[in-house]
């Protein structure tokens, strides 16, 4: 060995003993690569399953992607498309910005989405507003150039066209070249064709605004009028200027847009209007075609959200009749679902909480049969084999803090779980249900990602991500501390809550303090046996204890768990967050005068609830983004759970995040975004004006320039640690 390889061996050596002994600094949290390790994104087989394409982010920058392929036979990669090198680096559209806060990844640039063309010989690759078509062999041109920019850009099922909207109307273009042309032309003004309107990408999980028959003859064709919608003026304050937007937000208790379908042949003839009813209030939820293109499935659901009608359309005439109602229980409402999957044999596989919990269903001849039952809820439907019988979800059947693959026999009504337990796992499916993408994580394994068969069995790796050697947690694997899980009785003394800790190493005699993080509204569950933000390890790092719990009201747990919080907002939730609180102090490794708690969004809401309602319970609280007055915030997340404000106004005043401002004497920091689109910078004003005229003493930081996703800034986290620092204190005494 030669005396200069020796050297930098030692050199390399030294460098890494010194890096494992090093703590998790915030800069490096933040830093890229990321903590994580390589995370391909939107994971796709093409057509003929030779390639496997993704998004992979640069080395130097996390949230610039390109896009990748891997040969599935020979495990090569490459990149098929440099963003760097194919892009123009254009401005976004404002229409564009908006479409990917709603998709909560306003912070990514290059490619972030792809399409394959049904032959698989070519890619649809939307990159800074335009559109490109990438072939397998790395080559790309682009395909558009229009000022402005396009949106919502798909290749047709039988791959005959590319499609987009474009000044608020659907074009199509052929994909074998020729003049781009505008299948709709009314779209104008207050009048959009081919998106979805704010509610649908915000709160019902619906991107799309235009739907392909999948013999390429119709497409279906959302037009929505905003002109009845409330203009708010929100001033999006920036380092260098404040930008004036005159938004259409659709608060609760006022208008939504006026919705109509149209449907129409590919040539832009036959245009019909689809019947969706006599009552114009409405939410178009859901639109699909049956897999023979003969009818489209409309799913129509009430103002009030507690009926949702399943509707089947004659695209010729637009007829409609309804199918099937599901209604939702007493004091409930109705949650959307993508769970569900139209069958070639006329059938329809169905996700309902009819009794209780989100299970599959079977619609076949005017006939339901239940499919799966039990304390438990279906999370996912993964993929359907038809020829052979069987069905792939996803549940957390085993372990509510776990997310597994199972198969269901339709004919024996036999479930198998096909991934192993102590993770939590994603799937997706190629279109044959021959071949799956399982991505999986647990506390200890950052996401890993492999190929599987129809039996669950793993054919390849195609990201092992093992913490080792070079990976970026690697030097910080020896200081990681487990993830412990437990439950405690929620305020009602009988309903279990899962609960989250991870603790420094803890010395005998030592109380230490408590980073008390929530979430506590309904949606999410993040309690779960996942791979945890390292964030979380950097805080342990300093000191603290993390702790989280999921109230009752979140997500996964059955209807009555989650309708606790039925036109009662902020009551439930600060209970059951109490009741961890107090079992906090139970630990003799905690310091009970030294529990600070955190929250973002409805967090952010539940930190001034927490404050408020139990005033020597924690030491200091932040409060990031927080909705402060439910008459502020949007129609279809907030009528679902508190009714509608016209109706409903004591359960809306009740529910108010500060209502003395007497009450909020622990320490506070007030955190949000100046460019927040969705929770407006009012809600955060509002609340510093009422203590303000209480004279009661805050902390207050706004960031300009920033939206709802102001929480990743590496100076939020610097800000809150200054705080907490000041009014509590890290590490132990």
């Amino acid at each position: 060995m030669h005396k200069w390889f020796i050297a930098a061996a030692l050199a390399s050596a030294g460098a890494s003993a010194m890096a494992a002994d090093a703590p998790l600094t915030l800069e490096r949290v933040f830093a890229a690569p990321d903590l994580a390790g390589p995370q391909p994104r939107a994971l796709k087989l093409s057509p003929d399953g030779k390639l496997l394409t993704f998004l992979r982010a640069r080395p130097d920058d996390k949230d610039r992607l390109d896009l990748w392929a891997r040969d599935t036979t020979t495990g090569v990669e490459r990149m098929l498309v440099d963003s760097l090198k194919l892009g123009t680096g254009a401005a976004l559209s404002e229409a564009e910005k908006m479409q990917r806060e709603r998709a909560r990844i306003g912070a990514l640039k290059g490619i972030v989405g792809y399409d394959w063309s049904a032959d698989g010989r070519s890619l649809l690759v939307p990159l800074d507003g335009d559109l490109y078509l990438a072939t397998t062999d790395g080559q790309a041109r682009r395909i558009t150039d229009v000022p402005g920019g396009v949106l919502n850009a798909t290749v047709s099922p039988r791959g005959g066209f590319v499609s987009y909207v474009r000044d608020q109307n659907v074009w199509l273009q052929p994909l074998a070249g020729g003049a781009a042309r505008a299948l709709t032309t009314a779209g104008k003004g207050t009048v959009h064709y081919g998106e979805a309107e704010f509610v649908a990408q915000e709160e019902m999980h619906r991107t799309d605004g235009y739907w392909w028959s999948p013999d390429d003859r119709y497409v279906a064709v959302e037009r929505f009028d905003e002109a009845p919608v409330k203009v708010f003026t929100r001033a999006a304050i920036g380092a260098t200027g404040t930008s004036i937007y005159e938004q259409r937000y659709p608060a609760a208790g006022t208008p939504n847009v006026l919705v109509e379908l149209h449907v129409m042949r590919a040539d832009g003839s036959g245009s019909v209007m689809v019947d969706l009813g006599a009552d114009p209030d409405i939410y178009l939820a859901r639109v699909d075609w049956l897999p023979d293109g003969s009818a489209l499935l409309v799913q129509r659901e009430n103002r009030a959200q507690t009926k949702l009608d399943v509707l089947r359309v004659d695209p010729a005439t637009g007829r409609s009749t309804v199918l099937f109602t599901e209604s939702a229980r007493a004091k409930s409402w109705i949650n959307l679902s993508d769970n569900y999957r139209p069958m070639r044999d006329g059938g329809l596989l169905w996700h309902s909480e009819r009794d209780g919990f989100g299970h599959l269903w079977r619609l076949k001849d005017g006939r339901w049969t239940q499919l799966t039952k039990g304390p438990w809820v279906v999370t996912g439907l993964a993929a359907v084999d038809e020829d052979k019988g069987r069905v792939y979800f996803l549940a957390n059947k085993d372990d509510v803090l776990e997310q597994q693959l199972y198969a269901l026999d339709l004919k024996r009504g036999a479930i198998t779980r096909l991934t192993e337990r102590g993770w939590y796992n994603n799937v997706s499916a190629d279109g044959t249900a021959r071949r799956f993408l399982v991505t999986r994580s647990n506390p200890n394994q950052p996401p890993q990602t492999y190929l599987a068969d129809a039996d669950g069995r793993r054919l390849a790796w195609i990201n092992e991500n093992r913490v080792e050697g070079g990976h970026p947690y690697a030097p910080y694997l020896a200081t990681h501390q487990p993830v412990r899980f437990g439950t405690i009785k929620a305020a009602d003394g009988t309903t279990d809550l899962h609960w989250q800790m991870v603790t420094p190493k803890l010395e005998p005699g030592k109380r230490y303090p408590v980073f008390f993080q929530h979430y506590g509204g309904p949606g999410p569950q993040y309690v779960v046996r996942n791979w945890k933000n390292p964030l979380i390890q950097h805080l342990v790092g300093k000191g603290w204890i993390y702790f989280e719990l999921d109230n009752r009201g979140s997500a996964n747990r059955g209807v009555d768990f989650e309708s606790a919080i039925w036109h009662a907002m902020g009551t439930v939730e600060v209970a059951d967050q109490r009741k961890g609180a107090e079992y906090l102090k139970t630990l003799d490794f905690v310091d009970p005068t030294r529990i600070a708690t955190f929250g973002w969004s409805y967090g952010g809401y539940m930190s001034l609830k927490m404050i408020e309602a139990d005033r020597n319970v924690y030491a200091a609280a932040v409060s990031g983004a927080p909705v402060t007055d439910w008459h502020l915030y949007d129609t279809h997340y907030t009528e679902r759970y508190m009714g509608d404000p016209r109706v409903d106004g004591p359960a809306y005043d009740a529910s108010r995040a500060v209502i003395d401002p007497k009450k909020i004497t622990t320490p506070l920091m007030l955190m949000h975004g100046m460019a927040d689109d969705n929770v407006f910078l009012d809600n955060s004003t509002k609340v510093a004006a009422e203590l303000q005229a209480a004279d009661m003493p805050f902390d207050m930081m706004l960031y300009p320039g920033k939206t709802h996703s102001a929480s990743r800034d590496i100076h939020v986290w610097t800000t809150i640690e200054r705080f907490l620092e000041q009014h509590v204190g890290a590490g132990p005494k």
